[in-house]
């Protein structure tokens, strides 16, 4: 019987409980949100987002803390709020840009999650994030220049990520299904009890 993550005009379908919360690392712009909502929503479980329980949790938006508090601060507290989220039952967490390249932040999801890595080019980044205010990191006229510099410190500590995944310029759907399919294939290897597959 032919297996219906390959068949043709078919999304992949799963009915295993991931044997941890699902980790999206990833450089602003990369989809982490808009992919770990619909992930979420496919597998049936919960969806959290990382920069918006640091928000709740501070009171105020994140370009306030890095503007009044500085990026250290930003970070000591992100890394509190993502150890209390990984306490918490099995879910898809996406993550702000910079948690997985702070080291301890990044040990923690190292230890207590699977971590899937959405890797995005320069120019797809840059198209999407060019619509964006809202990003402390880019709010000057050189966005391009600092993704650029951003991929080039950042990509290599991504790559300690469990799971790669590119993301193109596609529709989203598409991308979701290259992640459960990747998602797929590192549980059945690494976690072969976790792996049941649902016929469509």
């Amino acid at each position: 019987m032919e297996n219906p993550l390959t068949q043709k005009n078919s999304s992949p379908t799963v009915s295993f409980m991931p044997p941890k919360t699902i980790v999206l690392v990833g450089l602003m712009g990369c989809g982490k949100t808009s992919i770990g909502k619909r992930l979420a929503k496919k597998l049936d479980i919960p969806f959290h987002d990382s920069d918006q329980a640091v928000e709740e949790s501070a009171g105020c938006p994140i370009k306030d803390i890095f503007d009044i508090y500085g990026e250290e601060a930003f970070r000591v507290g992100e890394q509190k709020v993502i150890e209390r989220l990984l306490g918490q039952p099995t879910h898809i967490l996406a993550t702000g840009g910079g948690s997985f390249s702070n080291e301890p932040t990044r040990n923690i999801i190292l230890e207590k999650s699977i971590s899937i890595w959405l890797k995005a080019d320069l120019d797809t980044l840059t198209a999407r994030v060019s619509r964006r205010t809202d990003r402390p990191m880019l709010g000057g006229p050189n966005q391009r220049e600092v993704l650029e510099q951003l991929i080039a410190e950042r990509y290599p500590v991504y790559a300690e990520a469990n799971i790669h995944v590119d993301t193109m310029d596609e529709p989203t759907n598409c991308t979701v299904d290259r992640v459960i399919q990747a998602m797929t294939d590192y549980i059945r290897t690494n976690y072969p009890s976790y792996y049941v597959l649902k016929s469509l």
